[in-house]
C-alpha cells in the first residue's frame, strides 16, 4: 500500500500539470500537438548556412507535407544545383517552370544550371524572362543576364577563331569532305 501512494501522487501531479508522460520515441521537449516549422523555411535557412544536403532533406519533407508546387520544386532544384547535381537540378527546375512560368526564382535557377552546362543561348532566354518578370529589381538576375548575353554572343562569333585558323576541310572518304571547327 505504501508503494502505491507515491505512484498515485505522481500520476495525480502529472494530470494537474497538463503534461502527458513522455513516450520512449518522443524527443524531450517536443510537443506533438504543436505546429511544425515549415520545411521550406528550414531549407532556406540551411541553404544560407551552406548545408545543401540538409536543406534538400528539409525541402523533400516540405514536399511531403504541403505537396509539390513550383516553389518546392524550385527549392529542390536549387539544392541539387548547390550539390553539383546539374542533371537532376535541370530536370526539376524545368518541371517548376512548367508548373508556373512566372515564378522568378525557378527561371533564374534554371538559367544558372543551363549556364553551368554550357547552354548559354537557352540560359539567356530564361534570364530575360526572369529579368522582365522581376522588373529589373534583383541585381543577381541582372548580372546573370549580362553574363549569359556575353557568353552566348561569344559562342556565336569568336574573332580569335579566325586567327587560329578557324575552319578546316578534312577528307573522310573518296569524294566526301567535312568542314571542322574548334567550337
Amino acid at each position: 500500500m505504501r508503494a502505491l501512494v507515491p505512484l498515485l501522487l505522481t500520476l495525480a501531479l502529472a494530470a494537474c500539470n497538463g503534461t502527458a508522460p513522455v513516450s520512449r520515441n518522443q524527443p524531450f521537449g517536443v510537443d506533438p500537438r504543436g505546429d511544425a516549422v515549415d520545411g521550406l523555411m528550414v531549407g532556406h535557412r540551411l541553404m544560407e548556412a551552406g548545408e545543401s544536403e540538409l536543406a534538400l532533406k528539409a525541402y523533400l519533407r516540405a514536399a511531403g507535407e504541403t505537396g509539390i508546387d513550383s516553389d518546392v520544386l524550385s527549392a529542390i532544384g536549387s539544392a541539387n544545383l548547390a550539390l553539383g547535381r546539374l542533371g537532376q537540378a535541370e530536370q526539376i527546375l524545368r518541371r517548376a517552370v512548367e508548373q508556373d512560368n512566372t515564378f522568378v526564382p525557378a527561371l533564374n535557377n534554371l538559367g544558372v544550371v543551363l549556364m553551368e552546362r554550357g547552354k548559354y543561348g537557352e540560359a539567356r532566354v530564361y534570364f530575360q524572362q526572369a529579368f522582365a518578370l522581376d522588373s529589373g529589381q534583383t541585381d543577381s538576375i541582372r548580372e546573370n543576364l549580362k553574363t549569359a548575353i556575353a557568353r552566348s554572343e561569344a559562342a556565336i562569333y569568336d574573332p580569335t577563331q579566325e586567327e587560329e585558323g578557324g575552319f578546316r576541310l578534312v577528307r573522310q572518304e573518296k569524294g566526301k569532305y567535312v568542314l571542322l571547327t574548334q567550337l
